[in-house]
């Protein structure tokens, strides 16, 4: 596992799936898998070096603010719950603020048993 660590970190991504599936095939040779990952990091890093050689300074597209949920930050700054007195949202409050649920999970929760095992409910305490 630290093997795809070091390849994910050397590549500069978190796909080193890649690299194992190629690695898994190439292992029938004599070679060792750390042996048969170290060329294949050497030879995707030329790859990758090229490629931003030939593309490194191409515009895709310009970014012209962050949204979140259609909103822009001072937006979102103005709609979610503040402390009493305070300027600022709650920190949670961020990632708390939330649509509606599905019916189909209100559904889920409303079939819950209303008396399931200790160690199962999240309302009880357990207890020994």
């Amino acid at each position: 596992m630290a093997i795809l660590a070091v390849a994910a970190r050397l590549l500069g991504s978190n796909s080193a799936s890649c690299l194992v599936l190629a690695a898994w095939h190439a292992s029938a040779s004599s070679k060792n898998l750390k042996d048969i990952l170290a060329d294949l990091i050497v030879k995707e890093q030329a790859r990758i070096k090229t490629f931003r050689q030939q593309h490194g300074k191409k515009v895709v597209g310009q970014i012209t603010g962050i949204c979140f949920r259609g909103f822009s930050i001072p937006e979102y700054q103005k709609l979610l719950p503040k402390t009493k007195g305070g300027e600022n949202p709650y920190p949670g409050a961020y990632f708390g603020w939330q649509a509606a649920l599905p019916s189909h999970v209100v559904t889920m929760l409303d079939n819950f048993p209303t008396n399931p095992h200790p160690c199962l409910s999240p309302l009880q305490p357990w207890q020994p």
